[in-house]
């Protein structure tokens, strides 16, 4: 057989087999996602023009293994506060009105929102300072609302990345196959 050959029947086998293995590497561990959900002042309209603040985060475990201790930092934490769904946590103090709320485990999938009530001058961007688990560091993402891809549209962006990659690794392996020559 020619190494042309050769190189067009590899490159696609062993495409296959890095792209499985780079996805297996990446996936089959805890990935934590948090994101604000929104934050409000809302006035009472009482005789003091009393003003209320409020925000709500979520923390999702996005990956495919379950994050331990889940840990949610707070330069303050307000005493108004709520996480559902309601599960088991722990508030563990710290300095100068400074807390971590504690989860001990989200499983695959799962997510909590913490909803926040407090005072002015307290603003939202006072109160949450990290989010984090033994595997490591929550991924912070501002999120815009739009549409999904369609399942048509996601085919068509993976067919054409496949063949893109396929084509790298048969220049590659034509390459080697020629160098060894």
């Amino acid at each position: 057989m020619e190494f042309d050959a050769i190189a067009k029947l590899l490159a696609p086998v062993i495409t296959a087999i890095i792209g499985y293995l780079v996805k297996r590497y990446f996936e089959a561990r805890p990935k934590l996602i948090t994101y604000l959900v929104h934050a409000s002042a809302i006035p009472l309209r009482d005789e003091r023009g009393t003003t209320v603040n409020s925000h709500s985060i979520v923390v999702r475990n996005a990956g495919k293994k379950t994050a331990h201790n889940v840990r949610i930092g707070h330069d303050q934490l307000p005493d108004s506060f709520q996480v559902i769904p309601q599960i088991p946590f722990e508030r563990i103090p710290g300095p100068e009105n400074s807390a971590e709320i504690l989860i001990p485990t989200l499983v695959p999938g799962e997510q909590v929102n913490l909803s926040y009530l407090y005072f002015p001058p307290l603003t939202w961007n006072n109160v949450n300072t990290y989010c984090k688990s033994d595997e490591g560091s929550a991924k912070v993402i501002n999120i815009v609302p739009m549409q999904q891809p369609t399942f048509a549209q996601k085919a068509i962006v993976y067919s054409l990345m496949f063949v893109g990659a396929s084509t790298l690794v048969y220049w590659a392996v034509l390459g080697a196959l020629r160098w060894a020559r």
